[in-house]
């Protein structure tokens, strides 16, 4: 059975690993191996989301199957008027394929309806496969920008939204 868990604090850790663990499977055949481990510690340290986790409306869950810890999603309600940013979903290599990621969009749309927002919007790099899936869900790409994050990186995304009903 697949359960979607509210994180909190003492689950930075369990959020880091699962992040260390999923990105290194999902990018390494799209950036380099120095650009995973920049943007892993700029983006998933400890103080980064403890900071997410103090903001009202930015939320971490915990993808699980049965009872075990499969992912992560991470959103934010009113990242834009009326629009809600999903920030990160990732799953463990050996969860994939199974249907979750599909349940994750899933419940975030359920969860932004309940919100005041009737748009989700998120990036994606232009050469990651999950486009398809986002694709399969009812997501279109509705811009591409490269974003320069310091260190002479860059991602290369498009943006995706779906509009709520």
């Amino acid at each position: 059975m697949t359960t979607f868990r509210k994180a909190k604090v003492n689950d930075i850790q369990l959020i880091r690993d699962l992040a260390e663990k999923s990105w290194k499977k999902a990018y390494l055949n799209i950036i380099s191996l120095s650009q995973v481990e920049y943007m892993l510690e700029k983006m998933y340290s400890t103080q980064e989301i403890s900071s997410h986790l103090a903001n009202p409306n930015y939320h971490y869950f915990i993808v699980e199957q049965d009872s075990t810890p499969a992912g992560f999603i991470g959103f934010e309600y009113q990242y834009e008027e009326n629009t809600t940013k999903l920030h990160r979903i990732y799953l463990l290599e050996e969860f994939k394929g199974k249907g979750l990621g599909k349940k994750a969009l899933h419940f975030l749309k359920e969860k932004v309806a309940e919100s005041r927002d009737h748009r989700i919007i998120l990036n994606v790099n232009i050469k990651n496969p999950a486009i398809k899936i986002y694709e399969s869900q009812g997501f279109v790409i509705f811009h591409k920008e490269a974003f320069d994050i310091g260190n002479g990186y860059v991602m290369d995304d498009y943006l995706m939204e779906f509009i709520l009903d």
